[in-house]
Formats: structure tokens, C-alpha cells, sequence
């Protein structure tokens, strides 16, 4: 992304929750006259993401309610496109990539970051199989895919070239037990609001079957990346 040609530029974060990247994009890379729009399909999302642009004075991070899916974006429309965590959540990861990839400039970059599981063959047993369903049941993910399927996808659009992709699982892996011990350490969130008890235990299990997932290898934190064809 810092290597692209110098002028303002207009970025699109996909799938950006409360827009934390969106926020950290637009104030230390983007802010000569550039722009960072993060979507989400959540009007709650939308609110409070707006609320801390506000707050933290970030006036070029936007925030627009819209389905990733079926982005209403003319082609050709940024210069970056980025996602950090969506693509898991997406119930078509063809839609995903082919949408990303029309909205991007010829030349434009395309980065996301995205849980995934391991290639197949080996095919998966019939253990490894009933965690990644409990990994799906517990945060409703649709399914995931390896990282090699997903640069398969972004080849397949014929609009994307030098693919590449990494497995960060090792710098990733230690995030997992760490938001367990923030929940310990600081409780206040289950202590202000003690219904809540029952859905961070539940939390806090999924996150611990996560990391013993990822560091088996059974999933991988993909990194993915490419040029849009001039």
C-alpha cells in the first residue's frame, strides 16, 4: 500500500465492525486528502464507528451502510481495498473476492486478512470436522476456506494478478488467550451487566477452541493480497 503513487487516495474497509481499522488507516496513512470508507451491514456498527471518528478526531474515516455482497459502488471506485476478519463471516467467498476486485482501480491493491481452515487433502477426520462445526455453530461463520482456495478465487476473477498470500498464525495464535485474560482482568463488563454472564463464558470456551484449532494447525490466519490489471 506505501508503495503506491503519492496523492490522496480513497480507501474501502471492508466488513469494519465499529471501523477500529478504519479509524487507524485514516489517521496514519490516509490523511493528506485521502479517504478511508468503512461499510458494514450493521446500522449499530455505523453509529458507534461514527461516535469515535467524532470523539477521537478522525474527520477522513467514513462510514456507509452497505452489504459487502452486493456493494452498490461504481466499478473502478478506490484505490485500496482492504478487510481485516470479514471474509469468515461471508456466506459466498466468490461474491466476496469478485466484489472487492470490481470496486478496485486498475493498479489499485487489494489486502484482506481472514480466518481459514487447511487445505484438503488430507482429507478432514471426523474430530477435525466436529470442531470446525462447533467453531461455526458458536459464531455463526456460514464455513471457511483454506488460504490457497480463496487465491484460486482471486485468480479466477481474471481482473487480479500478483497474488500472494502468507499464514500468520504464528504472530496471530498469542491474541486468542489474551482477550481470555482481559475478561479476567478486567470483569467490569460482566460485573455492570451480570446477564451478560453466560455469553462470555460461552465467549471465552470458543476463543480458548480457537487458539487449540489454530495452533494444531487445523486453521490458518490468512493474509491475501494483489494488483487489480491496468
Amino acid at each position: 500500500i506505501l508503495d503506491l503513487p503519492p496523492g490522496p487516495k480513497k480507501v474501502l474497509d471492508v466488513g469494519c465492525g465499529f471501523g477500529g481499522a478504519t479509524r487507524y488507516l485514516a489517521k496514519n496513512y490516509f490523511q493528506d486528502g485521502g479517504t478511508v470508507t468503512g461499510i458494514t451491514i450493521s446500522p449499530n456498527q455505523i453509529k458507534r464507528a461514527k461516535e469515535l471518528a467524532e470523539i477521537q478526531s478522525v474527520p477522513n474515516a467514513q462510514f456507509e451502510l452497505k452489504d459487502a455482497l452486493k456493494m452498490d459502488y461504481p466499478d473502478n471506485s478506490f484505490d485500496v481495498v482492504w478487510a481485516i476478519e470479514s471474509g469468515e463471516h461471508m456466506p459466498s467467498k466468490t461474491k466476496y473476492v469478485e466484489e472487492m476486485s470490481r470496486v478496485l482501480k486498475p493498479g489499485g491493491v487489494l489486502v484482506f486478512a481472514t480466518w481459514c481452515q487447511r487445505d484438503s487433502p488430507p482429507i478432514f477426520s471426523q474430530e477435525e470436522k466436529n470442531e470446525l462445526q462447533f467453531l461455526y455453530d458458536e459464531w455463526a461463520h456460514p464455513h471457511f476456506v483454506s488460504i490457497n482456495t480463496y487465491k484460486k478465487i482471486m485468480r479466477a476473477t481474471g481482473k487480479l494478478e500478483v497474488v500472494d498470500s502468507d499464514d500468520w498464525n504464528k504472530y496471530t495464535l498469542p491474541s486468542w488467550r489474551h482477550s481470555i485474560w482481559v475478561g479476567v482482568y478486567d470483569p467490569w463488563i460482566v460485573l455492570r451487566k451480570p446477564w451478560t454472564w453466560k455469553k462470555c463464558l460461552r465467549d471465552g470456551i470458543t476463543l480458548e477452541r480457537m487458539h487449540r484449532a489454530f495452533k494444531k494447525g487445523l486453521m490458518q490466519y490468512g493474509m491475501l493480497k494483489a494488483v487489480k490489471k491496468a
